[in-house]
């Protein structure tokens, strides 16, 4: 009953694994050919043509009927030309037995092996989307729209981090930040400053003390999460940190440490925030962070911020040149924060034309009229392209 099951799935249309009846088909023509030819031809050693064929095409239980099915057709058609006792005949069923014996015991052993590895990314897969939770849609009086793309096909993110807490007091904290390197190995320091985000962002009562938390957390565990085994050069993480109040997200601060300045949309026009006096990155060295570091901005009821990692503005055309992101979000849409993004993503892949050499991080930001505020939290997806308000593109 279990092969019947998966003989009916495997047949079925919508999955495209029709392909799996030609091992039965070839298995029942080669026995009427066999049959017909009669004793001076023998095509009976072509049936293992069927267990090979069949253990590449489904599971171990597939590739068993299959095999089980091919000698049953060998042992048939030796009796049908009255054969059986002859040596040729014999070693033929106990060959083709062998080798459909060897094919199932070598699917059996991939399909562990799959299983194993299937596991073993799937809970990689939970840890990670636990270290990059997903942003509410709405925090506060900002809806929030979000991409991640990673650099590497195994993981579903890599050095580039963001994440969104509520301070103390009315307002809306946000980091977005770039680890020097990317893919799996740059997933610790990621860690290491989405946690002192998470725990400062709530502790500290200014943005330069949550900086500074940041930068004294990073200071003192880098060396412990960093690996520099395989890349012993300098270690350090870009960030912007904001501070968006409930009640006058006018008056918004920005903190940047070496990160690329973020988007303003105003109007339809495109400002970029670049800080008067931006910080070094974290890591770089342990310093005292003052208060006129801080770049206050206006941030008014219907206005977006873009804030992104420098794997966007440094993805690269096949001809080598890099993406405009300015001039391609003042050409798009802003009727809302998930419309601009599926804009941007599509047009960055466009740009590339395959998947990116570097992190890809992506926030949306817009400014809605100020009401109580509360969180709405937003699915995520089990894709490695992470696009909240729309499904991922197809191809991928």
């Amino acid at each position: 009953m279990g092969a019947r099951r998966s003989w009916d799935q495997l047949l079925e249309p919508p999955s495209g694994r029709g392909l799996v009846a030609i091992p039965f088909v070839l298995i029942g023509t080669i026995t009427l050919l066999d049959i017909y030819t009669g004793r001076d031809v023998q095509l009976g050693p072509l049936l293992v043509i069927a267990p090979a064929l069949t253990a590449s095409l489904a599971g171990t239980r597939l590739t068993a009927l299959a095999g089980v099915l091919a000698v049953a057709a060998q042992v048939f058609i030796v009796v049908s030309l009255g054969g059986l006792t002859t040596p040729n005949r014999l070693a033929q069923i106990i060959a083709l037995t062998v080798l459909s014996a060897l094919v199932v015991f070598t699917r059996f052993v991939r399909e562990r092996r799959d299983r194993a590895l299937s596991l073993a990314r799937s809970v990689a897969e939970t840890a990670q989307r636990a270290l990059l939770r997903p942003p509410p849609r709405r925090i506060g009086p900002l809806q929030v729209a979000w991409l991640y793309m990673s650099a590497q096909d195994e993981a579903e993110i890599g050095g580039d981090l963001f994440a969104f807490a509520r301070a103390a007091h009315a307002a809306t904290r946000v980091v977005i930040g770039d680890v020097r390197g990317n893919g799996l190995a740059a997933i610790g320091e990621a860690s290491l400053v989405l946690g002192a985000f998470r725990e400062g962002a709530h502790r500290c009562a200014t943005l330069p003390e949550l900086v500074a938390a940041l930068e004294e957390s990073v200071s003192r565990n880098l060396e412990d999460v960093s690996d520099t085994e395989h890349d012993p050069g300098e270690h350090f993480i870009t960030c912007l940190v904001l501070e968006i109040p409930d009640d006058a997200p006018s008056a918004a601060e920005m903190i940047n440490c070496g990160h690329p300045p973020p988007l303003l949309l105003h109007d339809r026009r495109v400002t970029v925030l670049h800080a008067r006096q931006p910080l070094p990155p974290l890591g770089v060295c342990e310093r005292p962070i003052e208060g006129d570091r801080i770049d206050p901005f206006t941030f008014t009821c219907g206005d977006m911020l873009v804030l992104y990692t420098d794997g966007v503005i440094e993805a690269r055309s096949p001809s080598g040149a890099f993406y405009p992101l300015a001039e391609r979000v003042a050409s798009f849409p802003t009727t809302s924060p998930d419309t601009l993004l599926r804009h941007i993503h599509r047009d960055l892949l466009t740009h590339i034309g395959g998947h990116p050499a570097d992190d890809v991080a992506l926030l949306v930001i817009e400014c809605t009229p100020s009401h109580r505020p509360h969180l709405t939290p937003h699915p995520i997806g089990h894709h490695r392209h992470h696009l909240s308000g729309s499904p991922p593109p197809p191809g991928r």
